[in-house]
């Protein structure tokens, strides 16, 4: 009796768990699966309701600001958090690890960018109060801000956040504890934050040798450097978390190992990926910069050579010249030397070398 006992008793917690596991994934189940995640939901209301406070401002002070920013802000900022934190991802991260790394990566990538698309920094400015706007200003102006989001800091701490959070008890434990699990979301995001969006605002929060050439070539780095943790999770030979999935993998899916390999390979193929349209932004930045300072350039081309005026209480000549003498040839008017040879900045200079190629 007591065997028969134990083998209902082992029969009714493999029930229990097969029922706690959720289906096998389907495109239907993939699409159509949901959670509510209240911690993430709060975040996304407030981003939205901050940035739309902001931009309703500014458009009632007579302002404007351009729809397609407020439509990146939405989808592919707000959006990539609410597809992380709520869909059949979160629904299967803690029986299978590709959900929890495409997871990360749309926290740690897309999500920024989507953010840093939609330009906070810009429109916090321009919406807040003068007093407000000059203490966001200085904010991040600040020493602190200006360390971490120094481009090469950024980048590091980008890639060191993906390292500690697989290859340290870091993962493991936040899937076992569930507020360390929405503390990891965040950090992924804020790190995500920290190098794409002072790349991509329009306020001067980079060092000035941070010109859009310089930021291309960053940008172009920083995709080298996110596709590292991808490869090293795909070809590690130990399971990331590897006791949590051993314990939990469900019924219809046992090979962890093959698991993993699908979750590095989903990491770099998103950050490849992500790296084009970060790197058309910068581009697209490059050229209108471009475009504005040449129309400057053309302005100042076409201005023609100041002429000086007379000097105060200079006697007029007479109207009659004397035939004793001969009358005087009238002088020809003074002119100053060009601005683009006498001021030094970058237009200037160009000017110069342009006049003296030719």
């Amino acid at each position: 009796m007591r065997m028969i006992a134990s083998a209902v008793t082992g029969l009714s917690a493999l029930t229990d768990a097969s029922a706690a596991q959720p289906p096998a994934p389907t495109v239907g189940r993939l699409l159509g699966s949901w959670q509510l995640d209240l911690p993430a939901l709060l975040l996304v209301i407030l981003l939205g309701a901050l940035y739309g406070a902001g931009v309703l401002r500014v458009r009632r002070r007579g302002g404007s600001w351009p729809l397609a920013r407020a439509a990146a802000f939405a989808l592919p900022g707000l959006g990539a958090l609410v597809v992380a934190t709520m869909s059949a991802l979160a629904v299967y991260d803690h029986v299978l690890f590709w959900p929890a790394a495409v997871q990360n990566i749309l926290l740690d990538l897309v999500a920024p960018l989507g953010l840093a698309l939609g330009d906070p920094l810009r429109l916090a400015v321009e919406a807040l109060p003068e007093n407000g706007s000059r203490r966001a200003r200085r904010i991040v102006t600040g020493r602190v801000v200006r360390v971490l989001t120094f481009p090469l800091v950024s980048t590091v701490l980008v890639l060191a956040t993906e390292l500690v959070v697989y290859f340290t008890p870091y993962f493991a434990t936040a899937l076992r504890v569930g507020w360390l699990h929405e503390l990891m979301y965040l950090h992924l995001l804020a790190a995500g934050c920290l190098f794409v969006v002072p790349v991509l605002t329009h306020e001067q929060t980079l060092p000035s040798w941070c010109t859009h050439p310089v930021r291309a070539g960053l940008v172009f780095l920083d995709g080298l450097v996110d596709a590292v943790p991808g490869v090293v999770v795909m070809t590690h030979g130990t399971l990331i978390a590897g006791a949590w999935y051993l314990h939990h993998a469900p019924t219809w899916s046992t090979d962890v190992h093959h698991d993993q390999q699908i979750g590095g390979g989903a990491m770099l193929s998103i950050a490849e990926l992500v790296a084009l349209p970060f790197m058309l932004a910068i581009l697209v930045q490059w050229a209108r910069a471009e475009r504005a300072q040449n129309a400057v350039l053309d302005r100042r081309l076409d201005e023609q050579l100041v002429r000086v005026a007379p000097p105060a209480g200079a006697e007029p000549a007479s109207a009659v010249p004397s035939p004793a003498a001969p009358a005087p040839a009238s002088p020809a008017p003074d002119l100053v030397r060009p601005w683009w040879e006498t001021e030094d900045n970058d237009v200037a200079a160009r000017i110069r070398r342009q006049r003296r190629d030719g």
